[in-house]
């Protein structure tokens, strides 16, 4: 039975320990506090133990303001494991006003902790996969809309790419045997947040909100920073290399298939209670 151990059990890396646990891998993880019959990440011989039998390691922590915790606390043992994966962002990209980027564009986004992660796992020969707005079950354009808290912001020539998290998942378990490297995992449709917005009320029967202004929607500053850089991410590469492709090519299609597992809570929602001004 082939072993992984991923740093961080969190949303996209809980979907890649489900897959891989249906086919048959042993998986163990870590989180802050050991919850949920992880490893607690400071358990160090918890780890030791872990990373001794695993076949593959992935690394979904991201880096904090004194650097990659991973790399800090394991990296003399992490980087003598068969295979690494780490889940890296497309903001090492920053902004490219609109224009498709790819994995040959060079790192230099704002987030220069996120970029030396980034350099750091790939020099030690990982799979990283750069990724850009996550959404699935749960966390979705349906769920903000449904809750009253989605925003569609007057920014008419924004653009984002965003991938559905088991298309993270796949991604992941196709980098299995594909070779170092960075591969961006996105979908094939970048586009405007406000469409996303207006398509998830429409599946749910409601009206959009409103266009507002970042100061009228009373942004936080870190859903500022969200409207800070704008890209297309192209994926041509992972399916070169990985032959992975996207089960949910575009914002349509994953929405609708969360729309068919959709939580009672957004089945539910009534134009009267969904205050979309919010």
């Amino acid at each position: 039975m082939p072993s992984m151990l991923i740093f961080g059990m969190g949303y996209s890396a809980g979907r890649v320990a489900e897959r891989l646990r249906a086919e048959g891998w042993d998986v163990a993880g870590t989180s802050r506090s050991g919850r949920d019959s992880t490893i607690a990440f400071d358990d160090d011989a918890g780890v030791a133990a872990a990373l001794a039998r695993a076949d593959a390691v992935l690394v979904s922590i991201p880096p904090d303001a004194a650097g990659d915790p991973v790399l800090t606390r394991y990296g003399d043992v992490v980087r003598d494991a068969r295979w690494i994966g780490y889940l890296s962002s497309t903001g090492v990209y920053g902004d490219t006003g609109g224009a498709w980027v790819d994995e040959s564009a060079p790192v230099g986004g704002r987030r220069s902790v996120r970029n030396d992660a980034d350099r750091a796992w790939l020099a030690l020969g990982a799979r990283v996969f750069r990724l850009p707005g996550i959404y699935g079950p749960g966390r979705s354009a349906l769920d903000r809309v449904a809750e009253g808290k989605a925003h569609r912001i007057d920014l008419p020539d924004q653009v984002f790419s965003r991938v559905h998290v088991d298309d993270i998942a796949r991604g992941v378990i196709a980098g299995l045997d594909g070779p170092p490297g960075a591969y961006n995992l996105a979908d094939d449709a970048p586009c405007g947040q406000n469409a996303v917005i207006e398509f998830a009320s429409t599946l749910l029967g409601l009206a959009p909100p409103p266009l507002q202004t970042m100061d009228e929607a009373g942004l936080s500053p870190m859903a500022r920073s969200f409207y800070a850089e704008n890209r297309r991410v192209a994926n041509g590469k992972a399916k070169r290399l990985l032959g992975w492709q996207p089960a949910y090519p575009d914002y349509r299609a994953g929405l609708r298939a969360l729309k068919a597992i959709t939580s009672p809570s957004i089945a539910s929602a009534d134009p009267a209670t969904a205050n979309p001004d919010q």
